[in-house]
């Protein structure tokens, strides 16, 4: 018995000693998004705040590619010392595996959920000839001229065209997908009136709906953007129970100890409380966000049931 107890602790000893150093040099924040976007803002701010929590620089790595899969492969093959951390996005880590296409790597089995990272609500927007003025009279134009509303989105299976899907599903009417590659041509046919609708990041729009070049009905999330405070969320201004947009998180590769996951996830507490960096992040229509790595990993798994059901319902596939 007392053989058994030293070989236990003796294993025991090399986890709590590079536990008691880390971190010992700089980490890397692999982004799975160009620079520019908003997981490259979300990413940077963590990033620095990150850096300054720990003691050491935190890089940002943009690894952007196949909708964020080839930066969350990366991290997930990243030795699990704690040095490599990754943003993910809610088009990979929830959406990705329902579109029926092989993952080279598993989102929940080879990833450590260690916290949300900030929450990003879309805008509804129309053209501004489109003769409505709220989220029912859409509906109501919807349904009494079938055929006559196209609904871009930045790419089929993506956020903003699950959005419209799961708006258009939950409020009974039909739009034309028109699939763009990326969200600022598709706001530029809206502006031109070659598409009718659109769910967009409200940074991306605001200037617009304040110029009236385009209409703005209402916001995706729960609650008001403070970016577009005029705009009632949709579940209040016409579907109940609707909600949709896109989140960030951070990730650790499997078999991190479990000593470095509570460190950065204290550390991640401290940076996403800060009111500076939330105050920046609600400039640019993002929610700072902290969770526990267990509320993180419940929050995952909801959203991927909700999306799977929807894309299983609707039979979405990526071409």
């Amino acid at each position: 018995m007392f053989r058994r107890f030293f070989i236990l602790a003796a294993a025991l000893l090399p986890m709590s000693a590079v536990a008691q150093s880390y971190p010992g040099k700089p980490l890397r924040l692999i982004v799975t998004f160009a620079p520019g976007g908003g997981a490259d803002l979300v990413g940077r701010a963590v990033a620095q705040g990150l850096g300054e929590a720990l003691g050491q620089s935190v890089v940002v790595e943009n690894r952007a590619g196949a909708n964020g899969v080839i930066g969350a492969d990366l991290a997930a093959k990243a030795a699990p010392d704690g040095y490599t951390l990754l943003l993910g996005a809610a088009g990979t880590m929830a959406v990705a595996p329902h579109l029926g296409e092989k993952l080279p790597f598993d989102p929940v089995n080879d990833l450590i959920a260690v916290s949300l990272a900030a929450t990003s609500p879309f805008a509804l927007v129309v053209n501004k000839d489109v003769p409505v003025d709220s989220v029912q009279a859409l509906i109501a134009y919807a349904k009494a001229n079938p055929g006559k509303l196209n609904v871009g989105s930045s790419g089929k299976g993506g956020a903003p065209h699950l959005a419209a899907e799961l708006f258009a599903s939950m409020a009974g009417i039909k739009m034309e997908h028109v699939p763009y590659r990326g969200l600022a041509p598709a706001i530029a046919d809206l502006i031109a009136g070659q598409i009718q609708v659109m769910f967009a990041d409200v940074n991306l729009v605001a200037s617009h709906v304040k110029a009236g070049t385009v209409k703005g009905l209402a916001v995706s999330g729960r609650t008001r953007s403070s970016v577009l405070p005029d705009l009632a969320p949709v579940a209040e201004a016409g579907v109940p129970g609707y909600a949709a947009g896109t989140w960030y998180g951070v990730y650790l590769p499997k078999g991190t100890a479990p000593e470095i996951v509570a460190r950065v996830s204290g550390a991640l507490q401290t940076v996403l409380s800060a009111p500076a960096l939330r105050a920046a992040m609600a400039q640019q229509g993002v929610e700072a966000q902290w969770t526990s790595p267990a509320d993180f990993a419940a929050f995952v798994a909801a959203d991927s049931a909700k999306w799977g059901k929807l894309i299983r319902d609707l039979g979405i596939k990526v071409d």
